[in-house]
């Protein structure tokens, strides 16, 4: 893909970082351990890229997903407006992200329901594979695919499964019936 620069942002969670190119997001990092580890990590994944200061739609994105890791209001949870740059993502791998984006912040899918509205019924394993890959969460909302029977499943992601929690709480998350806080 091909990345203008990235910039690292604060969000409730730690520092994240987010990588961007002509056609749009080219990449978004969930917080490592301390901002110099993401800042480490960005450079690893973009080293051809400096690290500049976003420009005006890449703020709102920042802006995005800063209310997103917050809790903020349904409305400003959604991340579906934002421009991903899908080039050199293999084409099963962009059918994942598409429908994981049409997941609704605060709503769940098994990877064995993603497979199945893909027409793929058997490929669980592939779209958990692929969502394990996913360069741009939490704009692909990996952290919204479960395991089957409510198991929270893998999350590749710095913090691991503690980092998929939290990002669920924070959505208010439903599982199979009225969400978390839902009286």
């Amino acid at each position: 893909m091909p990345t203008v620069a990235f910039a690292l942002f604060a969000t409730p969670l730690g520092h994240c970082g987010i990588a961007w190119g002509t056609k749009g997001l080219t990449g978004v990092q969930l917080p490592e351990a301390d901002e110099a580890t993401t800042r480490l990590r960005m450079q690893a994944r973009y080293p051809r890229a400096p690290e500049a200061a976003p420009p005006p739609e890449v703020q709102t994105a920042i802006h995005a997903i800063v209310a997103l890791l917050a809790g903020a209001p349904t409305e400003s949870r959604d991340l579906s407006h934002l421009v991903l740059d899908m080039e050199g993502v293999p084409p099963f791998h962009q059918r994942v992200y598409a429908l994981a984006r049409h997941i609704p912040p605060g709503e769940t899918l098994t990877y064995g329901e993603l497979a199945h509205l893909m027409g793929e019924p058997g490929a669980a394993r592939a779209v958990g594979q692929a969502l394990g890959a996913n360069p741009f969460a939490p704009v692909v909302p990996c952290h919204r695919i479960l395991a089957a029977k409510s198991g929270a499943g893998g999350f590749s992601a710095p913090g691991g499964i503690n980092t998929k929690l939290h990002m669920l709480l924070a959505e208010r998350a439903r599982f199979n019936g009225p969400g978390l806080f839902d009286e």
